[in-house]
């Protein structure tokens, strides 16, 4: 296992940023901590009925790399609206869970990290929402009840490009991380008509002082992502997106899935950010058209 933050008082600091974010959340919440394997995870349910004893069709949404609940309240917001769901923070990833990730076969071990977490919050019918990260984690996790994926800029299907002038942004953010860096930075993850919320302004640089950011997976084993496709799974990345574009995800969706990839109009690599509506509709699909719980 190794820590992502650089020292005592960084975790204090981003333990803060994220424990007063949500506490101004205005949707009604609960907070569950769990003790799994990996360790200690944290994980915010909100939407009606959200308790483990309840059978309703529920909404995992597991974050991609440097994010969490705190930063996925604008999606979790939306999905709320209409199902119990529940956010996940990663273990060693920056947020309120344990600071330690697994060392090898990170995919494989988180994985298994999330069957655990869904047989002890969802027991009953589940979508799992997976960005980035979260998608690769999605991808290899097979548990009875997940009836389908929605798979947002997916790890895990193909090597992750970094262009030039994400390096060129991504630099001086590590090196001297200040607001106007991290505002350069979101814009190249945003679609080119959005500018990057104060929030996630302030979020990227605390992120850059006080962390260290994990490298982007490898694709997952071959008889992994075979096993994925006994559920449906909906593959969506941004028109815009840097990392993960339409045509570089169509290839190893279609040839591991079998599925064709959604692109969403004028969104980057940030869809959970730009366009949480985009993601509830993908959603309800797999759902069948299931909202606010079958009621």
């Amino acid at each position: 296992m190794t820590a992502i933050y650089k020292g005592a008082a960084a975790h204090r600091d981003v333990e803060r940023w994220c424990t007063d974010r949500l506490a101004r959340w205005p949707v009604p919440h609960r907070v569950l901590v769990l003790a799994t394997r990996v360790g200690r995870t944290h994980v915010v349910a909100a939407g009606e009925d959200a308790g483990p004893q309840q059978s309703a069709p529920r909404v995992v949404v597991v974050p991609g790399t440097n994010f969490n609940a705190a930063t996925s309240l604008p999606l979790v917001t939306v999905l709320a609206e209409r199902w119990p769901t529940y956010v996940v923070d990663v273990p060693g990833q920056p947020g309120l869970s344990t600071a330690d990730r697994p060392r090898q076969h990170r995919l494989i071990r988180y994985g298994q990290w999330l069957q655990e977490v869904l047989d002890e919050i969802s027991p009953g019918p589940t979508v799992v929402v997976g960005h980035s990260l979260g998608g690769g984690i999605a991808l290899a996790c097979d548990v009875p009840q997940l009836i389908g994926r929605v798979l947002v800029s997916p790890a895990g299907l193909t090597r992750v490009k970094v262009t030039g002038r994400v390096l060129a942004a991504t630099l001086p953010w590590l090196a001297r991380p200040t607001e106007a860096r991290s505002a350069a930075l979101l814009r190249q993850m945003h679609g080119a008509a959005r500018q990057p919320s104060a929030e996630l302004v302030s979020w990227m640089t605390l992120l850059a002082r006080s962390c260290r950011s994990s490298l982007a997976p490898a694709p997952l084993p071959e008889g992994t992502l075979a096993r994925s496709r006994r559920v449906a799974n909906t593959v969506a990345t941004g028109e815009q997106d840097v990392f993960l574009s339409p045509s570089q995800l169509a290839s190893p969706a279609s040839r591991h899935l079998g599925v064709a990839v959604e692109s969403v109009p004028g969104a980057g690599h940030l869809i959970v950010e730009e366009q949480p509506e985009a993601i509830a509709t993908m959603v309800t699909a797999l759902m069948g058209g299931n909202t606010n719980g079958g009621r």
